[in-house]
């Protein structure tokens, strides 16, 4: 498509995928649903099935809600959201940093000579990456923890960037990018779940995802700034590991731990006293404070 419209061809790329985002948007106002009851695509018996399997859950998505500034201000004071946007940018800055200098990195180790060869040798790091991805996901939906599984992929990206930082050898520096790839991106799904798992309340779960989400976006400002010394790059990859260790394995580690108390006290029947002199709606409006509501950790 290069010269339609007077445009370069690379610059069609971003018309037609973020036109394709703009229609997919508005095409949500109709086709995504609140709530179960509301879903004209099910039948009655299978709305009846969601909103029993949902209550069973002890979820209050099970019933409509209306929109209140409390949703807002709970959310805004709840540790996890604050703690979760640490995690996610620990994330985000590696994510953006490897997806832009990834064909930079891999044509200074010196083996492709054109840009379709560096092109195609940055597609292997990531299919190794979309398995794990695939792999966390599974493993972390069937044994009901998401925690450990970032703490593990962010030492194995860790180490990948430490060996893009410390070793010259281009095809160990190559390695340390399958690695790079295999720390970051299963992190981005499970961690955005994990925080949806521990949020209860569709407002609340809004709101706090979206804090989460949008802050961690914009970190990628600080991921296309640090890439500036080739060929060895040592203040981005540096700051890359940074970002992995201190964020994403810290703040994971502490999310996991805190999580893990918490459970224990209301498995201990530590926090019944939250339920005394309340009815049932105030209760169910406690969302994830609610004492028989058990963390995902």
């Amino acid at each position: 498509m290069k010269g339609v419209g007077g445009k370069p061809g690379w610059a069609w790329i971003f018309i037609l995928e973020g036109l394709l985002t703009v229609l997919f948007g508005i095409a949500s106002f109709w086709f995504v649903y609140d709530f179960p009851s509301e879903a004209k695509f099910l039948t009655a018996e299978d709305r009846a099935r969601v909103i029993l399997r949902l209550r069973a859950d002890k979820q209050s998505s099970a019933h409509h809600e209306s929109f209140s500034w409390v949703y807002l201000t709970s959310s805004l004071l709840d540790w996890k959201m604050w703690l979760g946007m640490a995690i996610y940018m620990g994330t985000t800055v590696p994510l953006y940093a490897f997806s832009i200098f990834l064909p930079t990195i891999i044509r200074d180790l010196g083996w492709s000579s054109t840009v379709v060869q560096t092109q195609l040798y940055s597609v292997p790091p990531y299919v190794a990456a979309a398995i794990l991805t695939v792999v966390v996901g599974w493993l972390a939906d069937r044994t009901r923890s998401r925690g450990i599984y970032n703490i593990a992929s962010s030492l194995l990206g860790a180490v990948g960037f430490v060996m893009l930082l410390a070793v010259k050898n281009p095809g160990v520096q190559y390695a340390g990018t399958f690695l790079g790839a295999m720390g970051i991106y299963p992190c981005i799904s499970n961690t955005i779940t994990w925080m949806s798992n521990n949020i209860e309340g569709v407002y609340r779960r809004g709101v706090v995802l979206g804090f989460v989400i949008g802050w961690g976006n914009l970190n990628g400002i600080v991921s296309s700034n640090i890439y500036f010394s080739p060929p060895h790059y040592t203040e981005g990859h540096g700051i890359v590991l940074a970002f992995m260790l201190v964020f994403l394995f810290g703040g994971s580690l502490l999310m996991t731990v805190l999580l893990r108390l918490e459970n224990r006290k209301r498995l201990l029947g530590k926090r019944d006293e939250w339920l005394e002199g309340k009815t049932e709606e105030e209760i169910r409006e406690m969302g994830d404070r609610r004492p028989d509501f058990i963390y995902t950790p």
